[in-house]
């Protein structure tokens, strides 16, 4: 591990490292807002609600000065979103019926998201209200966004804090069912999706594989994060409007490639107010630079196989590993890269989770987004609002731990 100030904790799970750069309580003031009536937004743009994204963002880490241009980055991000959109069409919502028999693209495991905290509410099941719609996202058919939502039955109406929840490769959203019932059981409002090409966007089990091996051959979709980002912003629109969702007090958090997307969503819209990627943060510029790919890469080997027979190379190193990037999803190793959209959740409550031997998402490659985070959270005068857990001797894995400690971190912001 990199030689940082590290606490130690003991939990009953086992023992956590907290890198603890930056835990703060934040002024309740951030993030209540003084509308009592969400805002009309435009189907195809967000708002900033946090001064610090007026600004630019000033770090000093290894020994050098970056300069973050909050605005600019954005613009930048949604230009190269919008590069690869199909028609852009009007938001709007179709009912669906529940899903019987989801798609799984690969193994899953429930067992740690059932260590989540639960209010035990006599008849919970049928206080429940389930709600199952495509939200369409763009004209395409992969533009239709399955979401789920499930809250409690009231005969008043309230706002109340929201959460999304992201699932992982080769997983859908119907996996985090008893996740989704243990926040509403505390007061919540809980949000799922699929991302794109799983779920119920997918029609076989290689859907998504598939999908990324045409994005390196077409270069028309960003099926590796940035498209299920776009999704996300779309969702935001969404929520912002719900009479039963307060829109300043939105949660999002995601497992591995779920923790991605809640990591790039937060980062472009600022609406997501509270931030918990679990072991989805990495340095993918850093890994390319230390030979650290290859765990990364396994996970997608399809397209980098297919980009290796492209190039003429015998094997898939650190050239093929930056161009297939540099293809299916512009930038990403570079200027969106986890040093410069890390520090863009600022000043907003942000608790990234990981493993300690994660292959995946080495903890040696997130010191520099860490050292930028920390100071952009110490200038914002917020710095415990920063918080990293660095999970011993836990590879790339989902713990209760983790689910707890995500818990906790919503509780103790968005309540």
């Amino acid at each position: 591990m990199a030689p940082w100030n590290v606490a130690v904790r003991t939990f009953a799970e086992g023992t956590v490292h907290e890198l603890q750069f930056l835990q703060l309580h934040i002024p309740p003031q951030r993030h209540v807002s003084t509308v009592q009536v969400p805002p009309r937004i435009s189907p195809y743009k967000y708002c900033f609600r946090s001064q610090i994204n007026y600004c630019e963002l000033f770090c000093h880490c290894c020994k050098m000065e970056t300069v973050i241009d909050a605005p600019k980055l954005r613009a930048e991000f949604m230009k190269v979103l919008r590069s690869r959109r199909s028609t852009e069409v009007p938001l709007s919502v179709e009912p669906t019926k529940p899903v019987v028999d989801p798609v799984f693209q690969g193994t899953s495991n429930s067992q740690a998201i059932e260590h989540d905290p639960k209010v035990n509410i006599e008849n919970f099941q049928d206080l429940l209200r389930e709600e199952n719609f495509y939200l369409i996202t763009e004209a395409s058919e992969q533009g239709r966004l399955p979401v789920l939502v499930l809250s409690m039955k009231e005969s008043k109406n309230r706002r109340k804090p929201a959460i999304v929840i992201l699932h992982s490769t080769s997983s859908c959203k119907e996996w985090f069912r008893p996740l989704l019932e243990d926040y509403v059981s505390r007061g919540y409002v809980a949000v799922v999706i699929d991302s794109r090409y799983h779920g119920e966007r997918a029609s076989n089990i290689s859907t998504y594989q598939d999908a990324l091996v045409l994005s390196w051959k077409n270069g028309d979709t960003m099926p590796f994060i940035f498209d299920t980002v776009w999704d996300l912003i779309k969702l935001a629109d969404y929520l912002s409007e719900r009479e039963d969702i307060d829109p300043s007090r939105i949660g999002i958090t995601g497992v591995s490639l779920g923790g991605m997307h809640a990591w790039f969503a937060a980062a472009m819209d600022t609406r997501y107010a509270v931030v918990v990627p679990i072991i989805g943060v990495q340095g993918f510029r850093w890994a390319i630079d230390n030979d650290k790919w290859e765990a990364r890469v396994d996970t997608l080997k399809p397209v980098f196989e297919e980009a290796r027979v492209d190039l003429g190379k015998e094997a898939i190193d650190k050239e093929v590993v930056e161009k297939v990037w540099d293809r299916i999803a512009p930038g990403l190793a570079s200027n969106f890269d986890s040093p410069y959209t890390v520090p863009l959740i600022a000043p907003r409550p942000l608790l990234i989770i990981n493993g300690a031997e994660d292959p995946r998402c080495p903890m040696e490659g997130l010191e520099i987004p860490i050292s930028r985070a920390n100071e952009v959270y110490r200038e914002a005068k917020c710095p415990e609002n920063f918080k990293v857990i660095a999970q011993p001797e836990i590879p790339h894995q989902l713990t209760p731990l983790m689910v707890k400690e995500a818990s906790d971190w919503f509780d103790k912001f968005l309540k």
